[in-house]
């Protein structure tokens, strides 16, 4: 699949661990930033701060339930809001709808529907980018299933862990990664703190870019992507 890489911001409410790691993967694989929220408190705190482009909201959650954490956002977030839940009862749709919800879908949920759904509701609401904002040149556009990345229609020559390492540092949207995330995210193990795989790979990728200056290394922290 084909996607421009929009930087568009993805939500999740979700307790269970597990099954938010799933699917906040799948979805970066997309192409979008995904925050998680692992329960009902810190989505009322945070999400109407950061307002993002979708909310993904499980209804059982601990602390205050997803219905109620809808009733709350909904004075200050006025994105899509999609219902994600186990319970396929006809009333709890109805009162997720009725409190401000925007769609309601019973788990499991099969991925690309999922997408979809995330899709439609960006199109309607009209925040899912067309052209990619001047502050977030350079444009990139990613190929995630395919694992390729252009820059301004070029095809970067990217192995795979260069391309990982480049489609987790552009998620992070100027945030910084440690040596863990980055390991997690190309090897899928924790960095031990005397290999130099990380720096090698960086080294690799910076070289591969028009600017290697776009990566940032911090001292102590890792690395952040900053574009010019």
């Amino acid at each position: 699949m084909t996607n421009t890489f929009d930087y568009a911001h993805i939500a999740l409410v979700e307790d269970d661990q597990a099954l938010a790691q799933l699917t906040k993967t799948y979805i970066e694989k997309q192409g979008y930033r995904v925050t998680h929220f692992s329960d009902g408190h810190s989505a009322v705190a945070q999400i109407p701060e950061q307002q993002p482009d979708c909310v993904l909201l499980d209804i059982m959650l601990p602390g205050i339930d997803g219905v109620e954490v809808c009733r709350q956002l909904r004075s200050d977030y006025q994105g899509p809001i999609i219902f994600l839940t186990a319970k396929g009862d006809a009333l709890d749709e109805i009162l997720g709808l009725e409190v401000g919800g925007d769609d309601y879908l019973t788990k499991p949920v099969e991925p690309r529907l999922l997408l979809a759904h995330i899709r439609a509701h960006l199109r309607r609401s009209q925040r899912e980018p067309t052209a990619e904002p001047a502050s977030q040149k350079p444009a990139f556009r990613v190929f995630a299933e395919a694992e390729i990345i252009e820059y301004q229609g070029q095809k970067l020559p990217l192995s795979q862990p260069e391309f990982r390492l480049l489609q987790l540092l552009l998620n992070s949207q100027g945030q910084s990664v440690s040596r863990d995330q980055v390991m997690l995210a190309v090897r899928g193990i924790e960095h031990d703190g005397y290999s130099r795989t990380v720096d090698i790979l960086v080294s690799d990728l910076r070289k591969k870019l028009p600017n290697p200056e776009w990566i940032k290394t911090i001292r102590g922290k890792g690395y952040v992507w900053q574009p010019n």
